[in-house]
C-alpha cells in the first residue's frame, strides 16, 4: 500500500465521518474528527511499515534460498566427482592386491634362480684367472649374506646380483696392475701383477728383475725369458696411468686345435 493510497483512504473516512457526524455536529467538534483521522493515518503506517519489513524478509529469505540451492546442486556435482574417484580408487586397490599377490609367487620363484646366480658366480671366480682374488671372493661373500637379510628388498638383491656379474664381465675388458703375494716356486714373493682383459695375466718384482706369467694349465706362476721385462714394466705403468697406452708384447695362450 503507498502513499497515494493511504491518503485517499483518510479523505474517505473524513468524508464518511463527515456525513455521519453531519446531524450532529455539536457532539463532536472538527478537531475530534482530525484526531480520529490521524490515529487512523498512524495505524496505516504502522501496518504499511509491517508490510514494508515482511516484503523485505521475505524477499532476503528467497535470496537465501536460491543461495542454499546452489550449493546444494554444487555438492551434488562434487559427490558425484568424488564417488567416481572412489570407484577408480577401490580397482586400483583391487590390481593392487592382485599385483602384490603375484609379487609373492614371483619373490618365491626368484629367490632360488638369485642363489643358483651366486654358487655360479663363486664357482667362476675359483675357475677364472687369479686376479684380484679377495676383491672378487669377497664380493661373492657379501652377496650370501645380502641373501639372509630381510631389511634389503628382493629387487635390490637381485640388483646386486645383477652388478656382480657385470662386474666380472667388466674385468675382460680392462688392464689393471696390482700389488699382491703370490706363490713362486713354494715360496711366497710379493710382486706387481698387470690384467689385461681375461688375454693376459703377468707379473714382475718390484726390482724389476724377475718377470713371469700365470699358466692356466698348469694352474702355476711360471718365470718369463727376459725380453718380456720392458713390456711387462711399461704394461703396469700404462695400467697405472704413468704412461701413455700402447702396444704391448705379452705372453698370450694361443688356442687349442681341434681334434
Amino acid at each position: 500500500m503507498n502513499k497515494n493510497r493511504m491518503k485517499r483512504l483518510s479523505t474517505s473516512v473524513l468524508l464518511s465521518l463527515g456525513l455521519v457526524l453531519g446531524g450532529t455536529a455539536s457532539a463532536a467538534t472538527i478537531s475530534n474528527i482530525y484526531k480520529v483521522a490521524e490515529q487512523l493515518n498512524s495505524q496505516a503506517k504502522r501496518s504499511q511499515a509491517k508490510i514494508d519489513a515482511l516484503t523485505e524478509q521475505t524477499r532476503e529469505l528467497l535470496g537465501e534460498y536460491k543461495t542454499v540451492l546452489k550449493e546444494i546442486e554444487g555438492l551434488r556435482v562434487y559427490n558425484r566427482q568424488l564417488q567416481k574417484q572412489i570407484t577408480n580408487q577401490e580397482t586400483e586397490m583391487t590390481q593392487l592386491a592382485s599385483a602384490i599377490d603375484e609379487v609373492t609367487v614371483i619373490e618365491r620363484q626368484i629367490t632360488p634362480l638369485m642363489l643358483r646366480m651366486i654358487d655360479g658366480l663363486e664357482q667362476f671366480v675359483q675357475l677364472d684367472l687369479p686376479f684380484l682374488q679377495d676383491e672378487r671372493a669377497s664380493r661373492v661373500e657379501n652377496l650370501r649374506e645380502m641373501m639372509d637379510r630381510a631389511d634389503v628388498a628382493v629387487s635390490e638383491k637381485f640388483s646386486q646380483i645383477l652388478r656382480a656379474f657385470q662386474i666380472e664381465n667388466e674385468y675382460g675388458r680392462t688392464m689393471e696392475a696390482y700389488g699382491d703375494t703370490i706363490v713362486l716356486n713354494g715360496t711366497e714373493r710379493k710382486v706387481d701383477i698387470l690384467k689385461v682383459g681375461r688375454v693376459a695375466l703377468v707379473y714382475q718384482t718390484p726390482d724389476g728383475e724377475e718377470t713371469g706369467a700365470f699358466n692356466a694349465d698348469t694352474g702355476q706362476w711360471e718365470a718369463l725369458e727376459d725380453s718380456y721385462k720392458t713390456p711387462i714394466r711399461n704394461g703396469i705403468r700404462m695400467a697405472r696411468k704413468q704412461l701413455s697406452v700402447d702396444m704391448l708384447t705379452l705372453p698370450v695362450r694361443g688356442a687349442e686345435a681341434a681334434e
